[in-house]
């Protein structure tokens, strides 16, 4: 059986227990607590062993200072140019002031949630799809911005905010496809016309540079030619006034050569014609020396010279009933 002093022992210990355990608050890292004297906020406990003073001070509110996620549902927001998009998205937000997240707003969470779902409506309308589907760094950066600066009193920092996904309709999405199909196709055939250009002006061009390397070729050619017949002309020149000079001292084998050099030039000249058939030549190669010797007679009898005694005057031959030889020219084939 319990004695009355045993009740009184048990109860005084319990009641020490009590009072120790409502002194004595360990809070843990990334919390703070809010302590309140009899309903009014006092201070902060940080992490760590804390004292507060029984029966006058109580924890008010278990503020967790990490950051923290928020999932912001699918909204149907209407663009500028009036299309219908479905959007959704994640916020990061930490709590700085412990004190003002939990006096200066009721459900911290709840308000973070609406105030950005009300942002991202009001910036997605204000663009156009297109600028909407292409700009998602861009409509992050609004809504956090205008966010950020409204929750400020809040005591927390929204640190990111970004857009998941944004679903156009169907319909949206098959009329865009065709677009983007028919902008490849045109793309596709500037690059060809494009092609095709630069194709057909270097080929130009290379015909530019091989007609001006013919033309070149031609003229340097030319001017080749014309000086082989300068010096030609300039030989032949020198030639004549040697032959000239050897007549005018009286050496008339110059006169000979000359001569019988021209004959047989004239002669191949003549074989060589092709409107000719039949070329008639003399029997006997004598008939050219004769020929020659009776120029070089000529030529004595010009200058005034007297025939040398040892070489007799060589007259023509007479013609025979011999006949002379014929060099028929090839005939082209009949067929």
């Amino acid at each position: 059986m319990l004695t009355a002093s045993s009740i009184f022992i048990l109860v005084v210990l319990f009641f020490g227990i009590v009072v120790l355990f409502s002194t004595i608050k360990i809070v843990p890292q990334g919390y703070n607590y809010t302590v309140e004297n009899f309903g009014r906020y006092t201070r902060t406990l940080t992490p760590g062993l804390n004292i507060l003073v029984p029966f006058v001070e109580r924890v008010g509110h278990k503020m967790n200072m990490m950051e923290q996620v928020l999932d912001v549902p699918t909204q149907e927001v209407i663009t500028r140019d009036n299309a219908s998009v479905a959007a959704d998205g994640v916020a990061f937000y930490q709590i700085l002031d412990a004190k003002s997240a939990a006096y200066e707003v009721s459900g911290l969470d709840n308000a973070i949630l609406n105030l950005v779902m009300t942002n991202l409506r009001s910036v997605m309308g204000s663009m156009d799809l297109d600028d909407l589907l292409s700009n998602r760094d861009a409509i992050s950066e609004k809504i956090l911005r205008v966010v950020d600066n409204a929750s400020d009193n809040w005591g927390i920092k929204i640190t990111r905010i970004e857009i998941k996904d944004i679903n156009p309709p169907k319909n949206l999405v098959d009329a865009m496809a065709r677009q983007m199909m028919a902008e490849r196709e045109k793309r596709a055939e500037i690059l060809e016309a494009e092609g095709s250009r630069n194709a057909a002006i270097l080929r130009a061009e290379g015909e530019k540079q091989s007609q001006i390397l013919q033309a070149e070729g031609k003229r340097e050619a030319a001017y080749r030619e014309a000086e082989a017949r300068e010096r030609l002309a300039e030989a032949e020149a020198t030639a004549t006034r040697l032959v000239s000079e050897a007549i005018s001292a009286g050496d008339v084998q110059a006169i000979n050569y000359f001569v019988a050099q021209k004959y047989t030039e004239a002669l191949g000249k003549l074989a060589a014609a092709p409107n000719q058939r039949v070329v008639l030549m003399p029997l006997e190669a004598s008939s050219l020396i004769g020929s020659v010797a009776g120029i070089a007679e000529i030529a004595r009898a010009t200058f005034g010279e007297e025939p040398s005694p040892t070489t007799p005057p060589t007259r023509p031959r007479p013609r025979t009933d011999r006949p002379a030889w014929t060099v028929p020219q090839s005939q082209p084939d009949a067929d």
